[in-house]
């Protein structure tokens, strides 16, 4: 199942047409698969022969493959053409309380997932995720892996390849990346979960002609990520998007980045959880997929605590805004389960805090969860194919 680490990937500013062109024709194939060449040249406006040498290309380096031929009623029989799920990647999805592991093939389908807990020392707990990821490897021997994508709840610091901020998560600093790759023998790529949502919306189509969007990931912290025209943001050291940070209010319960009044703090599950407490005054706090169930069931206080958190998420939103201007907002994370309860109260608030003008989309992921984990496979497949190259360089 394991496949040889990859190098590095490194810019090709030599030849950055036939990056493009390779590219735009992978973007095509999975957009649009199963698909011949000849509609790919259709499709791109590329010549057919530049459609062919790439194709074979990336059939030789088993990205795609070919298919059945299909019948016409004459002339030559086309080939057709799709990503090859036969290659499969490693995911992981590192939260405070809980680490998701899944295996993902080349089209976002997900061919099993386990859970493995968090542990405190970085150490033990990135051991219990190889542990985790090698007993996926042994069902799945049959395929061929690409490599390892790990979404974190925090920053990562693009030279070190290291966790820079994670103020839910005691693991920074700790080479995560060099002790999976030691123990699994494959690539791995980090990635903050926003920026990982962000990708995997992009890599597999649902930004389609969206060039400017804010993605907030609303878990036991808040995180977003920037695709700004047609861009992700991420700064000089990979730590752009740490919106959840910034103060909303002068007073308010202290967030674990030492300051008070942050976003996150009214617009996270820990604030919708700790709204519930407050509520009720029970010592008994339950999980936020307890909450969100007693809201759907008709508990009145559950419903209060919500609609507290959507007016916090709300609130912040003025932010992104004032400052981003995005055509949407996406939004990831345990609170878009129960979206047509909030989502309404979200909008309301952020319609009476716009700057100026009408309020941008708002757009709810359907599975927060997989979201999460299909972004850790675009991490790995944007990465090691070289996917927008010239405007994501790593």
């Amino acid at each position: 199942m394991k496949r040889p680490p990859s190098p590095a990937p490194t810019p090709r500013t030599a030849a950055p047409i036939r990056d493009h062109n390779r590219d735009l024709v992978l973007e095509v194939l999975r957009c649009n698969q199963p698909i011949s060449r000849v509609d790919i040249a259709r499709r791109s406006g590329l010549q057919r022969s530049t459609v062919s040498a790439i194709v074979d290309g990336l059939i030789e380096e088993r990205w795609i493959r070919e298919g059945q031929i299909l019948k016409t009623a004459r002339g030559r029989r086309p080939t057709m053409l799709t990503m090859n799920d036969d290659l499969v990647i490693l995911v992981a999805d590192v939260r405070p309380t809980q680490t998701i592991l899944a295996v993902v093939d080349l089209n976002g389908r997900f061919l099993d997932r386990t859970l493995v807990p968090v542990i405190a020392n970085a150490k033990q707990g990135v051991d219990a995720i190889a542990e985790g990821m090698k007993r996926l490897q042994t069902q799945f021997a049959d395929k061929t892996c690409e490599g390892v994508g790990i979404s974190l709840p925090g920053r990562v610091d693009k030279r070190s390849h290291r966790l820079a901020l994670a103020p839910n998560l005691p693991w920074v600093g700790f080479d995560i990346r060099g002790a999976l790759q030691k123990r699994l023998g494959l690539q791995v790529e980090l990635e903050n979960a926003a920026n990982a949502c962000m990708l995997s919306e992009q890599w597999f189509g649902r930004l389609q002609g969206i060039r400017n969007a804010v993605l907030v990931t609303i878990s036991e912290g808040v995180g977003a990520a920037l695709l700004v025209n047609g861009n992700l943001v991420e700064g000089a050291t990979g730590m752009a998007g740490e919106l959840g940070h910034i103060p909303i209010a002068d007073s308010g319960p202290q967030c674990a980045c030492g300051q008070v009044g942050c976003w996150e703090m009214f617009a996270s599950s820990r604030a919708a959880l700790r709204y519930f407490h407050e509520g009720t005054g029970s010592s008994e706090t339950p999980t936020i997929q307890q909450l969100l169930n007693m809201e759907a069931s008709g508990n009145e206080k559950a419903r209060i605590a919500l609609e507290k958190q959507a007016r916090g998420i709300g609130r912040g939103l003025r932010i992104v805004t004032a400052t981003f201007d995005p055509e949407v907002i996406l939004f990831a994370g345990d609170i878009t389960l129960r979206w047509d309860t909030v989502g309404p109260i979200v909008a309301s608030e952020l319609s009476t805090r716009m700057l100026t003008g009408a309020p941008p989309k708002l757009i709810a992921l359907a599975d927060g969860e997989a979201a999460r984990l299909r972004g850790a496979a675009a991490v790995v497949l944007q990465r090691h194919t070289g996917f927008k190259r010239l405007t994501a360089l790593r």
